[in-house]
Formats: C-alpha cells, sequence, structure tokens
C-alpha cells in the first residue's frame, strides 16, 4: 500500500513540471522585446505632429509636454491655440490663373467715357439779364451775348459816357442796377473792360486812351459794387484802349462801335430755380 501511494504523489508531482519551463520561456521572451525596445528611437517630432492632427480630430484644445521632453498628453486647456495662416496671407499666396492664349485678341479695351458736366450757368444768367434789359437791347443800347465758358454785357461808350469822359450818364445807372440784381444771385468772377477807337484823345485829363478806357472800366466796376449785393472780391477793372477792335477803324460807324464797355461774367454758377423763369 505504501508503494502504490508513493507511486502515486509521483504522478501528481510529474504532472505540473511544464509550468517552470512555460515561466522561463515567458521570461526570455520579456526580456528580448525589452531588449529590442532598448535599441529603437522615438522620432519625438513626428509623435507630436500624429498627436496635434489626433487633437484637431477629437476637438481637444491643444497639446501640451513638460519642457524636459517629458510624456506628451492631450488634454482640455485655455493655452491659446497654436497659430494659424492668415486669410489675407492664404488669398495673396493663391498664383493666378493664366489666361488661355486663344481669348487674347488684339483689340483695346474700351473704356467707358466719363460723364459730360454741363454748366447752364451762363445760359441761364444770359436769359435773366436779357429779361431785365429787354427795353434797353430792343432801343440797340446793348446788347447780351454768351457762350459755354462766359456771359458778356456789351453797351456802347455813346450810350453810357459822354464823349471824352469817364463819368456815367444818368440813364445808365438803373441799368447797371438791374445787372447788379442779377449777378448778385450768381457766382462767377466778372471783368469789365473798357474799349476805344484808334484815335488819339485830345483831353488834358488822360494821357492817353489807355487812361480813358481804364478810367471807364473802373466807373462801372464802382456802380457794380456800391451797393455792396457783389462782392468786389469778384470784380476787376481792366483798360485795353484800341486793342481788340470789333470791327475795322475804317469808317466813323465802325469806330463808333468799338468804342464800348463790356461786363464778362465768366463761369458763372447759378443754382436750379434761381431765377423761376
Amino acid at each position: 500500500m505504501q508503494a502504490l501511494a508513493n507511486k502515486r504523489r509521483k504522478k501528481s508531482a510529474s504532472g505540473t513540471g511544464w509550468i517552470v519551463t512555460f515561466a522561463d520561456l515567458m521570461t526570455l521572451l520579456l526580456t528580448f522585446f525589452i531588449l529590442l525596445l532598448s535599441f529603437s528611437s522615438m522620432d519625438t517630432e513626428k509623435y507630436k505632429a500624429i498627436a496635434q492632427s489626433m487633437a484637431v480630430s477629437f476637438g481637444v484644445s491643444w497639446i501640451q509636454g513638460d519642457k524636459t521632453g517629458g510624456q506628451l498628453t492631450l488634454i482640455e486647456s485655455d493655452l491659446v491655440p497654436p497659430p494659424t495662416a492668415d486669410k489675407d496671407e492664404v488669398v495673396d499666396s493663391v498664383t493666378p490663373p493664366t489666361p488661355d492664349p486663344s481669348s487674347i485678341t488684339d483689340e483695346p479695351i474700351k473704356e467707358t467715357p466719363a460723364p459730360v458736366v454741363i454748366n447752364t450757368g451762363p445760359e441761364t444768367l444770359a436769359e435773366e439779364l436779357v429779361q431785365q434789359l429787354e427795353k434797353e437791347i430792343a432801343s440797340n443800347g446793348l446788347d447780351v451775348s454768351f457762350d459755354s465758358e462766359k456771359v458778356i454785357v456789351r453797351f456802347s461808350s455813346e450810350a453810357s459816357f459822354t464823349s471824352g469822359s469817364d463819368e456815367l450818364k444818368a440813364g445808365m445807372v438803373p441799368i447797371i442796377n438791374k445787372i447788379v440784381t442779377a449777378l448778385a444771385r450768381c457766382e462767377g468772377d466778372i471783368i469789365v473792360s473798357g474799349y476805344t477807337d484808334n484815335e488819339p484823345i485830345t483831353s488834358g485829363r488822360f494821357r492817353s486812351n489807355w487812361d480813358l478806357s481804364a478810367a471807364r472800366a473802373v466807373s462801372v466796376v464802382h456802380q457794380l459794387v456800391l451797393e455792396q449785393k457783389i462782392d468786389a472780391n469778384r470784380v476787376m477793372a481792366a483798360g485795353h484802349a484800341e486793342t481788340n477792335p470789333l470791327v475795322s477803324n475804317d469808317t466813323p460807324e465802325n469806330r463808333s462801335k468799338n468804342r464800348r464797355v463790356e461786363i464778362k461774367i465768366h463761369n458763372p454758377e447759378c443754382s436750379e430755380g434761381t431765377f423761376n423763369f
């Protein structure tokens, strides 16, 4: 009986002997893999890039790691997110598409012409002056003309001054006052010019036709600014003597036409509805 019991114990003991061998094998394999791991090196920068990409994909705010190069972890934080490219810089960096050579033509590019601004001031002012001076124009005492830049009121020296004098006739004062009323309601520079014929002057007061023409222009200017309805800074007087004649000075009638005084309003600007025609 004793021999049978010993035999059974020997069989039981021999059945678990493989565990020791298996444990030794696992230990050797673990040691082998640890040795392989110690030989390998980790690419930290590549790991950071992969970790950052994963953080963006999963909505994590930022990737944080210690300054000594320790383990990187994905955490939620209030740190400033990594800088992103400026939208304007991205737009500027885009290369424009290359035009199709077949679409290029030699025809010049048609430019849209700028709108033409027409100054209606000269016409408006001229119409008002014609209405105000209708009787004087009918009697050939003066005339009114205009172009795109100016209005001219021209009256003869015989209707305005006595021979060889620079004093306005009494009948000219109300006429000039009508002109003042119209000019005061429009902007624009005013030049009063005096002219004579080519006959030498015999007056002891004036040295030449230059003095006489300038004095007559000054007399008209004085009447224009007398009541201060027109700013004196707008007005200028000029004497031209026998220069710039309207017609040739070969007959008494033509010389009479050349003896004149002109009021020129340059670039008049009248606001809409100024005169209410």
